[in-house]
Order: structure tokens, then sequence, then C-alpha cells
């Protein structure tokens, strides 16, 4: 096992788990979110559906979560390569923020959508991979789930609004011929 770095110790490049942990969790974001419009828009005719798809989300929720958890350790121990020498100051600083800022949306995210679970007053379960049951550590509530589902959407909208961010600026970089993006898809 290799000896572990410090994150002031910069690296080469990525890891393989970093890299993979990192699109795995981008795709499934991306996944939820368009599950979740999806689900919620259904109708009630539609319950079996509407059920599995919500217990298809929390799924991806809990699996985000756990991801990110796994990834936050990962930074800890190994570390990040160094930025581009040649990336302005300001820009450098921009990217930290929007690095913290999306691990805390990545984190915040599935928390509220889980407390939105289990206040709703309809007392669905939430069965991990559905089958898994995932016991609600709060009782329902109908005044705490209208505030906590508008919060998990509302982090949702914002967590999904600076990943496009965030993949445009990597673009952007990438076309301005810096290895962002290559370290992060290949390493």
């Amino acid at each position: 096992m290799p000896p572990s770095r410090s994150p002031a110790d910069p690296l080469a490049a990525w890891s393989k788990a970093q890299r993979v942990i990192h699109w795995t969790i981008a795709a499934l974001i991306a996944l939820a979110f368009g599950i979740g419009l999806y689900m919620v828009g259904l109708p009630f005719r539609e319950l079996l559906q509407k059920f599995l798809l919500y217990q298809v989300h929390k799924t991806i929720g809990i699996s985000v979560l756990a991801l990110a958890l796994t990834q936050i350790v990962l930074h800890a121990r190994r570390g990040r390569p160094a930025r581009d020498a040649d990336l302005p100051h300001w820009q450098s600083q921009a990217a930290a923020v929007v690095h913290l800022l999306l691990f805390t949306l990545i984190i915040a995210t599935p928390l509220f959508g889980y407390l939105t679970a289990a206040t709703a007053p309809a007392k669905v379960p939430t069965l991990f991979l559905g089958v898994i049951p995932i016991p609600h550590i709060v009782g329902t509530s109908r005044f705490w789930f209208a505030i906590l589902r508008r919060v998990h959407l509302a982090l949702a909208v914002v967590l999904v609004s600076l990943a496009c961010a965030h993949a445009l600026a990597a673009l952007d970089h990438h076309r301005k011929g810096r290895r962002t993006l290559i370290a992060m898809w290949r390493g």
C-alpha cells in the first residue's frame, strides 16, 4: 500500500479510484435529477411506477452520499494533482470554492432528500436497492415535509447548475490546451 500523502503534496494525476468515483457521482446525479423530475410529475394512477422510481431515486441518493464520503477520504489521504501553473490565481481560487460547494451540495442534497422522505405524510419506506430498509430517524410531519421538499429541490437545482458550470469550465480549459479534463478522464 503506498504511503498516504498530505493534500499539500501535489500528485501527477488523479488515481483511478478518484476518477471512477468522480464520473460515477456525475452520472448518478444527472440520473437522479432526471428521475426526480419525472417521478414527481407522475399521476397517482401510476402508483406502482411512481413508488419504484422513488425507490430508485432514493437508492441513487444514498449511493451518491456514500461515494462522496469515499471521495473525500481519498482526497484527504491521497491529495490532488497540482493545478496548471499558468492558471490565473483568481481561477484557481474560484475552482477551489466551486469544488467545496460541489462537495457540500453532493452531501447536503441526499441528506435533505432522506429527511424529506422521512417526514413525508404518506409514510413510504426507504428501500436501498429496493429491498434493504433504511429506517427513518424522524417522524412524519406535514409542516417539515413541505419545507424539506422545497429545500431538497432547490439544492438539487443548484447542484446540477453548478455541476454544469463546472463541466463547461473543464471543457473551456480543455479547449485552451490545459490537461484538466484529460487528467480527470485518463489520469
